[in-house]
């Protein structure tokens, strides 16, 4: 997959592309719905997506919780994995946020990117102050000569599929919901970074990673499945993960730590990909480190029964 950042200098063979627009937060379902759309419809051009990063709601309320389901490069990852050979991963800065809609159409679609074909969500909206419409990006693309279609909002059995869904899933605590949604397992990924080491001292060793940036799960313990991507313990393992702030000791910066069952090894700065499969219980604080421990084998047996099942 080619990754073009700037639609003003765009190489010839990465033009003529059918691409879906959007944010494309978790790639879940509904994205996938959009982007076979531009597959069918490009009818042997290549497969593209246009997305924008930071995404606009970072650029427009930088101080606010974050909320993204996945960083710039697990949505890349994912959307290679799905077939896409084309990422127009446009910074969405002051200039491309003023454009009008004729504006975006016109510079950006048609004669920045080239695009033959750009398939979009009912519920799309584009241009300074989102004053375009979908069935606005319609009537201009007849008249700059791009074919433009529109997706229908992809229901499923809870209702329509939506970032906003799997984040409220995820808040409160049902990965399997958020699943059933996104298409895979809920996934954290990142590299393994120093911690204070206490889980090793409790004979429970685990791999740190940041969840910056991202909206945080329901804080507690989880049955997790994990990839480890490279590096000479490359595989996939089953553990269970805390995610939270750990208060059994003191105040501190919200991060996932992860047991890795039946493992050793040192995996600092390895990536991983942690895929979460059920919650088993809040972050408590426990009256000894003593009670601590045998809270945590108890979780990981519990854990073990749970991911023997899938």
């Amino acid at each position: 997959m080619r990754i073009i950042r700037d639609y003003q200098f765009v190489a010839e063979e990465d033009r003529g592309a059918s691409a879906a627009i959007g944010n494309f937060d978790g790639v879940h379902l509904g994205h996938r719905s959009v982007i076979d759309l531009a597959r069918d419809a490009g009818q042997g051009a290549p497969l593209g997506v246009m997305t924008f990063e930071p995404h606009p709601r970072e650029f427009f309320a930088p101080d606010a919780p974050p909320f993204r389901l996945t960083s710039a490069e697990t949505r890349a990852h994912r959307l290679e994995k799905i077939g896409v050979e084309r990422l127009y991963e446009l910074p969405f800065n002051a200039t491309l946020s003023s454009l009008t809609p004729e504006e975006f159409a016109r510079d950006v679609i048609h004669e920045g990117l080239g695009l033959k074909h750009v398939v979009v969500g009912a519920d799309f909206c584009f241009g300074k102050g989102r004053a375009g419409s979908a069935e606005d990006l319609v009537t201009l693309g007849k008249r700059l000569g791009f074919g433009v279609s529109i997706a229908p909002l992809l229901k499923g059995e809870g209702g329509q599929v939506s970032s906003t869904a799997i984040r409220k899933a995820l808040s409160d605590g049902r990965p399997r919901d958020a699943a059933a949604m996104l298409g895979h397992w809920h996934r954290i990924d990142g590299p393994v970074i120093g911690g204070a080491q206490r889980g090793r001292d409790l004979g429970f060793p685990t791999a740190n990673m940041s969840i910056d940036g991202l909206h945080p799960p329901k804080f507690g313990v989880y049955a997790v499945l994990v990839d480890v991507l490279d590096g000479p313990h490359k595989g996939n393992y089953m553990g269970a993960a805390s995610i939270g702030v750990r208060p059994m000791f003191g105040k501190n910066r919200a991060n996932i730590e992860t047991h890795l069952f039946d493992f050793s090894g040192d995996l600092y700065g390895t990536p991983l990909s942690v895929g979460l499969i059920d919650f088993l219980r809040p972050e408590w604080k426990f009256e000894s480190l003593e009670a601590l421990v045998a809270q945590i084998d108890a979780d990981c047996q519990q854990c073990r029964e749970i991911l023997a099942k899938l």
